[in-house]
C-alpha cells in the first residue's frame, strides 16, 4: 500500500461531487448553461433537454440511458474498474474489459469531459427500482410473489454501488440533480427531502458527496423573484444542505461554473478550473441576434 504524501495529494486533479435538489420547474436542468459546453457531459434520464432548446440551445454532448444496465455500464466505463470486486460483479475489471471491447478505449472517449451532469437521480432511482423488481432474487421460492423487502433491499444496494462508483472518480466533477419533496410529518412540521425510491439512498447519499445544495426561488415584498443556492445545513427553510468544503457562503448564486471554481482552489490561491458561462435570457438572446 502506497502512502500518498501531502505534496502529491495537493497536486492531484480533483473534482467536486455535488447534489442539487429543487422543486419541479425551479430551473435545475438549465444550470447546464452555467457549465462549459465542451467540458460537460449531460446524462439525461428525464428527456429533459427540451428545457435546453430555448434561448439558442445548449451545445454540449448528451448520453441517454434507457435501462439500469446502461446506467451501470456507463458508470463503469466512465469511472474505470473497481479492482476489489469479483469478475461476476458490476464495476469489476471483467465488466470494464467487456465494455472496452464493445466501445473502445474510454480515455479517448471521455477525456475531454471534466464534469458529468446527471439529471436526474430521481428518475435513475425509478429505473433501478424497475430493474430490481424483475430479478429472480426478489421472488419467494414457492409462490413466485414479489417480496417487497427484498426489492427495496436490492434497490438500496444497487443505487449505493452506482453512486459510490461515480463518487470515486477523483478527477471529475459529478453533479447529481434531483427533485425536492415536501411533506408534513406526524407533528405537522414541513419536511424536505430528495425524492428517490426507498429510504436507504436518500439517507446515505449526503454522506458520500461533498456538497448538498437546494435550489430555491426567493421573493421580496414587491414580488420580485430570484433563484439562489442554499448551501448550509442551518438555514431558515430547513432545506437539505451541507458544505463539506467550508468554502461556500450560506447562500450562493445559482451558477455551477462559479460554484465549482470556488470549491477547487489550489494551494497558491488560484483555481484549477475557471468557468464563465451565464444562463442565457431573452434579453441576451436579442442582443446576440442584433
Amino acid at each position: 500500500m502506497k502512502i500518498i504524501k501531502a505534496s502529491e495529494r495537493q497536486r492531484e486533479d480533483k473534482g467536486a461531487k455535488v447534489v442539487i435538489a429543487g422543486k419541479a420547474g425551479v430551473g435545475k436542468t438549465s444550470l447546464l448553461y452555467t457549465l462549459p459546453d465542451e467540458g460537460t457531459l449531460f446524462m439525461d434520464f428525464e428527456a429533459g433537454d427540451l428545457a435546453l432548446e430555448k434561448n439558442g440551445g445548449w451545445k454540449g454532448d448528451t448520453i441517454r440511458p434507457k435501462t439500469w444496465q446502461e446506467a451501470r455500464d456507463f458508470a463503469c466505463y466512465y469511472g474505470g474498474p473497481n479492482p476489489s470486486l469479483a469478475d461476476d460483479q458490476p464495476y469489476s475489471q471483467a465488466h470494464f474489459d467487456h465494455l472496452v471491447k464493445q466501445h473502445g478505449d474510454p480515455a479517448e472517449a471521455i477525456s475531454k469531459y471534466s464534469t458529468l451532469f446527471i439529471d436526474s437521480i430521481t428518475v435513475a432511482g425509478r429505473l433501478c427500482f424497475r430493474w430490481c423488481k424483475q430479478q429472480d432474487e426478489v421472488y419467494t421460492d414457492k409462490t413466485r410473489k414479489i417480496n417487497n423487502f427484498a426489492v427495496y433491499g436490492l434497490h438500496g444496494r444497487e443505487m449505493m454501488d452506482w453512486l459510490t462508483h461515480l463518487q470515486h472518480i477523483r478527477n471529475k466533477n459529478i453533479i447529481f440533480v434531483g427533485i425536492l419533496d415536501e411533506y408534513q410529518d406526524e407533528f405537522n412540521q414541513t419536511v424536505y427531502s430528495l425524492q428517490i425510491e426507498g429510504s436507504k439512498t436518500g439517507r446515505e447519499l449526503p454522506g458520500i458527496v461533498d456538497e448538498v445544495i437546494t435550489m430555491h426561488i426567493n421573493k421580496d415584498e414587491q414580488g420580485k423573484t430570484w433563484r439562489e443556492f442554499i448551501c448550509h445545513t442551518d438555514n431558515e427553510y430547513n432545506y437539505p444542505a451541507k458544505d463539506r468544503s467550508g468554502l461556500l457562503n450560506a447562500i450562493e448564486e445559482p451558477h455551477l461554473g462559479k460554484l465549482l471554481t470556488k470549491l477547487m482552489p489550489t494551494k497558491s490561491g488560484t483555481v484549477t478550473q475557471k468557468f464563465d458561462h451565464t444562463i442565457p435570457t431573452q434579453e441576451t438572446k436579442k442582443k446576440e441576434v442584433a
